[in-house]
């Protein structure tokens, strides 16, 4: 498997942009794929830096209905003329931060009809799976964040329905893609059960020197309990991601707009 990062919240590169938001490129089981679009076209314009074709892309996945993840679509399907967008069947349902307001996805990306729905589980080929392991039983408490879900009119904590997984196998390794893990890091490694697992921790709200450190303690401990090798950045935030790697060494690495890497 190759990955490319098109975008994330820092660059390794002066000529690459970043913003708060995630983008890859992956190449696995002989399809070509974009997995989420950062919160702007600006995904776009890396690619073409780092020699990434996106009118060559194979489909897009969608990990969950947040802007920062979806709001580059539009320009991928403006530059891409065949490529589906694979999303979860409630990436659309409406979704909003603590302070009330919208931060779903373009609802106009319906439109284009180039859109498919994931109901749980969605077979894209040969070593390729989306899953939502919603449903699964949780050892870790899920953290809403203070965001919010809309169902039957009423403004809920999120529980996250609309996170899916891209599970890709290769050979005998078994790779999670996650776009921020909101379902809880360790209850997906535990059901992923990866090699190696790459995506966003959503620990950005910890402060490493104050009362939660014991979070990123445990998270520490339950992932070096694992077989996997971690490969992180976008919501995990720096001062964390410093923090556990201290404790992680070798098993947990970062990623940020250019990394390229094969698995």
């Amino acid at each position: 498997m190759k990955l490319i990062t098109l975008m994330e919240n820092t660059a390794s590169r002066e000529d690459l942009g970043f913003e708060h938001g995630l983008s890859l490129y992956i190449e696995a089981c002989g399809k070509k794929i974009l997995f989420d679009a950062g919160q702007s076209g600006a995904f776009a314009d890396n690619a073409e830096k780092l020699g990434v074709d996106l009118k060559a892309i194979d489909l897009a996945v969608l990990s969950h209905g947040h802007y920062d993840h979806s709001g580059g679509l539009m320009r991928f399907l403006q530059i891409n003329e065949t490529a589906k967008v694979y999303v979860h069947k409630d990436a659309f349902s409406p979704h909003f931060n603590s302070t009330g307001a919208y931060i779903g996805p373009d609802p106009t990306l319906l439109d284009t009809g180039r859109v498919i729905f994931n109901p749980g589980t969605f077979a894209l080929g040969e070593g390729l799976v989306l899953t939502d392991f919603f449903g699964a039983p949780s050892d870790y408490p899920l953290d809403s964040a203070g965001l919010l879900m809309e169902q039957a009119g009423q403004k809920l904590p999120e529980d996250f329905r609309h996170e899916q997984y891209l599970m890709i196998r290769e050979g005998k390794t078994r790779i999670c893609i996650s776009g921020c893990s909101h379902k809880g890091i360790l209850n997906i490694t535990k059901w992923a059960q990866p090699d190696v697992l790459i995506g966003g921790f959503h620990f950005m709200n910890i402060d490493p020197q104050g009362p939660e450190k014991e979070r990123l303690d445990e998270a520490a401990q339950v992932l070096l309990e694992s077989k996997a090798v971690f490969y992180t950045g976008h919501c995990t935030g720096a001062a964390p991601y410093e923090y556990l790697k201290n404790r992680m060494g070798d098993r947990l690495h970062y990623i940020s707009t250019g990394t390229e890497m094969e698995i």
